[in-house]
């Protein structure tokens, strides 16, 4: 389907067409470009609410600043889309996301304009600000460094982190606040309601409209004289506003806040920017979902909404005749409820993914005993610590790519201290179109290396709730479940709890030669593979190992006692994962066979649909046909 921009849309290839339009035409262009933006993803889904709050800063910022000389950078990256449009992609956009198409988030090999590779929050004030720096040893003292963060990321503690460094400098950066109050859940946290202290004050803001207009007169008689009204304009926000000094006691020039959908009020704005040196920044207030009305009522849900009728709003869905499994998340949230119902100790913890981890259905049944704390991973991890110390069962509930960033914590704050925390990793394994940024492929061979932990995996909805029921009972140390994002197995999944023993596999079929081991989900691709080896006359063993640590040493003698042709499946990383340990246990143990591992290899995985992923990575179900066959000497099918 070919979607066709406005008219003067077309005519920008790059920012450069952008500038030769007269000012009176930016308001002309930001409504094009919106409008493209609705018509993709209404066509071919993707990140939509944030992409939308952003259009006018997104013009702006390009038509002032000398891209990509001039320094920006997204954070996290779901709200680029119009940059990408703008910056040369427009044609191929409809790949967005797509299996070999264009990223989802802003991406250095892809174009000189995405200056640092984001999809995690909080990043963007320490890149740019490492950028002026090197800038500035360059002896390019005139070039820009722009961040573009949003609350929800500015509660990370990387953006203090990184803020406290730039106040300490005199590097040409400025950080621009877009405030909208949402992550893809509303914001939590005193941040939030500092921020709408400032927004919602109307002596501060009738003032702060005085004190810029003296300062936009002011400041042209030089260094002094913006020197003075700075500290006038400093003086009165501390009158006004017990809490203002918030970013000026960081050394941050603090300006705003503004319409950030004013977009010739932008514009004027950052023009006056450019002359004022030293790091700054600029509080941006937009509405996310901005034009589209249902994304604005209910943001929440139109932060990735899938494809959509964009004049009715209605999302399509596909139509199921016959009962679907549930999402794992989904299975996750609901056991929450149950397993909290049967235990007042059990509590739920994630760090701003209430919605996207399934947590939301029990802040919803006990708001008392689950916590968004914001996007603050490490703080996650260790409040889960501090609860398990007073006897709370916590279950903490982290993407596996985002739990990267808690590594430290886990390490020092849970495992040495045997505290009995529950950690859920959601999206483990290929995460799908977010990418390499969002697949959890490491988790496996991170945990499993840490002493006192417990590392397991599921295979399906069934065991999904067993392994929580028995990690609730756990009391020895920290326990580690890991499951995919998307749908299991099991449309009838509501079974009663089992505890499960620790450290336990199970052999699912028996046959001859051949042994396959799986851990998690990807075990049905073998199950299914193992299906259309017996229609050809071939038997073959599958073992679901549950438990990446401790390994089911019994049953792991059995099936080295018994087989010499071996294949281990998993949905993780293969240096250090679930068949390095395999292997590990085969030499220590001094057994002799051939072992073929499956599994994500040692590179970087781009984006695409989970399925084509793992045929591309070799794991999925005909992968596990060819691995037999070859195990066999067998040329091809029988």
């Amino acid at each position: 389907m070919e979607i066709r921009p406005g008219k003067l849309l077309a005519e920008i290839d790059n920012p450069n067409d952008l500038k030769k339009l007269d000012e009176t035409q930016l308001a002309q262009v930001a409504e094009e470009l919106r409008e493209y933006i609705v018509d993709h993803v209404s066509v071919y889904g993707g990140h939509f609410g944030a992409s939308l709050g952003v259009v006018e800063l997104t013009v702006a910022l390009h038509y002032v600043f000398n891209t990509p000389v001039d320094q920006l950078v997204w954070d996290v990256g779901h709200q680029a889309y119009g940059h990408k449009i703008l910056t040369g992609r427009r044609k191929d956009f409809h790949t967005n996301r797509l299996y070999n198409g264009l990223s989802g988030f802003p991406k250095r090999s892809e174009s000189e304009y995405d200056t640092f590779g984001v999809g995690h929050s909080s990043t963007s004030i320490s890149a740019a600000l490492g950028m002026a720096f090197g800038s500035d040893y360059k002896g390019e003292k005139e070039k820009h460094h722009i961040a573009v963060i949003g609350d929800g990321a500015m509660t990370g503690g990387m953006a203090f982190e990184a803020m406290n460094h730039a106040g300490d400098s005199n590097k040409n950066l400025l950080i621009i606040l877009n405030d909208n109050c949402m992550s893809i859940d509303p914001n939590v946290g005193a941040l939030k309601d500092y921020l709408t202290d400032i927004t919602t004050s109307p002596t501060y803001n009738k003032i702060r409209d005085d004190v810029w207009k003296v300062l936009g007169k002011i400041s042209k008689f030089g260094p002094n004289a913006r020197e003075i009204v700075g500290n006038i304009e400093n003086s009165i926000k501390s009158l006004l506003l017990k809490q203002s000094n918030l970013f000026e006691s960081l050394n941050l020039r603090y300006f705003g806040p503004v319409d950030g959908h004013d977009i010739n009020h932008l514009v004027h704005v950052l023009r006056d920017l450019k002359d004022i040196p030293g790091p700054k920044i600029l509080h941006c207030v937009t509405v996310k979902g901005k034009g589209f009305k249902l994304a604005e009522q209910d943001q929440t849900k139109w932060h990735a909404p899938g494809k959509f009728d964009k004049i009715t709003g209605e999302i399509r869905k596909t139509v199921v005749t016959e009962p679907k499994p549930p999402k794992y998340q989904d299975v996750f949230g609901h056991t929450m409820v149950e397993l909290a119902e049967q235990n007042d100790k059990v509590m739920g913890i994630t760090p701003a993914m209430p919605s996207g981890s399934s947590l939301n259905i029990m802040m919803e049944a006990m708001p008392d005993r689950a916590f968004d704390v914001g996007i603050a991973e490490q703080h996650a991890v260790t409040f889960s610590a501090g609860l398990a110390t007073q006897g709370m069962v916590p279950f903490c509930n982290i993407y596996s790519s985002f739990m990267q960033r808690a590594y430290d914590q886990v390490i020092h704050d849970v495992a040495i201290q045997k505290l009995p925390v529950v950690f859920c990793l959601d999206r483990a394994g290929i995460a799908g179109a977010d990418g390499p940024t969002h697949h959890g492929a490491y988790d496996l061979a991170y945990m499993r290396c840490i002493p006192n932990m417990v590392v397991a995996a599921p295979m399906n909805e069934q065991e999904l709730r067993n392994l929580m029921y028995t990690a609730s009972e756990f009391k020895d140390g920290p326990f580690t479940i890991r499951y995919p994002r998307g749908q299991g197995v099991m449309p009838v999944w509501r079974t009663p709890l089992e505890q499960l023993e620790i450290g336990k596999g199970r052999l699912l079929r028996a046959g001859e030669e051949v042994a396959i081991l799986t851990i998690g989900h990807i075990g049905n691709y073998a199950v299914k593979a193992c299906d259309e080896l017996e229609k050809q006359g071939i038997r073959v063993s599958h073992y679901d190992m549950r438990y990446v640590k401790p390994l089911d040493e019994a049953l792991l003698h059995q099936v080295f006692e018994k087989n010499k042709k071996v294949i281990t499946v998993e949905d993780g990383c293969l240096p250090g994962g679930f068949g390095t340990a395999i292997l590990e246990f085969m030499a220590d143990h001094n057994y002799n066979a051939k072992v073929i591992r499956l599994g994500i290899p040692d590179r970087i995985v781009e984006h695409g649909e989970q399925d084509e992923l793992y045929q591309e990575c070799g794991y999925d179900a005909e992968a596990i046909l060819q691995a037999t066959y070859k195990l066999l000497e067998l040329s091809a099918v029988v």
